[in-house]
């Protein structure tokens, strides 16, 4: 017999140790967002990170650079196919304005993303990946590990790609940093909860 009782939802629980931070003051980070692993994870000014993301520095340190935005469902410093390398002088490198969206995945071991890059949603970035400048991976759309991808490329979820010759970096970087004032008045932040 089907019981009517009313299920609560539980909040995400963090799997493994908390991870040690090194945060600017101007964050936006919801009191929900995961840290977890055993190497620094920095996020530098005004990065804003959302509700139910995973930042995780188990492979190694993660950076966040200035004026980024990682949406929820993010996992950045996600394991690879293959364990960690001792010799990965860092996880995950996000440089400046980069923007991760819902449910996106990073892998950890020395995966660089450069300055402006769009991870679309639901990509995968693999482990070692080295995405140049202002570059768009579209929805669903997978970087294979190790992959090099030159500056300004927009990769598609069918495999094909294009030089994105518009000029509009300053445009998308002003953007960014109109939609991050509003995400800073949207959600809750709370940096205390990471640090010891």
């Amino acid at each position: 017999m089907a019981s009517n009782k009313r299920q609560s939802i539980l909040p995400r629980v963090q799997a493994g140790p908390k991870a040690p931070v090194n945060f600017s003051s101007s964050i936006t980070i919801a009191d929900t967002a995961i840290l977890t692993g055993n190497h620094t994870i920095n996020i530098s000014s005004d990065s804003v990170i959302h509700p139910r993301s995973k930042l995780d520095s188990s492979g190694g340190r993660v950076t966040i650079g200035r004026r980024c935005i990682v949406h929820e469902r993010t996992h950045v410093g996600a394991p690879g196919p293959a364990p960690p390398s001792s010799s990965a002088s860092f996880g995950v490198l996000l440089e400046d304005y980069v923007t991760v969206e819902v449910a996106a995945v990073i892998e950890s071991g020395e995966t660089t993303i450069a300055e402006g890059c769009l991870i679309g949603i639901g990509a995968r970035i693999g482990k070692g990946a080295q995405l140049g400048k202002h570059c768009t991976i579209t929805a669903k759309s997978v970087v294979s590990p190790g992959e090099r991808v030159p500056d300004y490329t927009v990769v598609y979820s069918n495999g094909v790609r294009r030089l994105d010759k518009r000029g509009v970096n300053d445009l998308k970087n002003k953007a960014q940093a109109r939609q991050i004032e509003v995400l800073r008045r949207l959600i809750p932040s709370n940096p205390a909860k990471f640090k010891d």
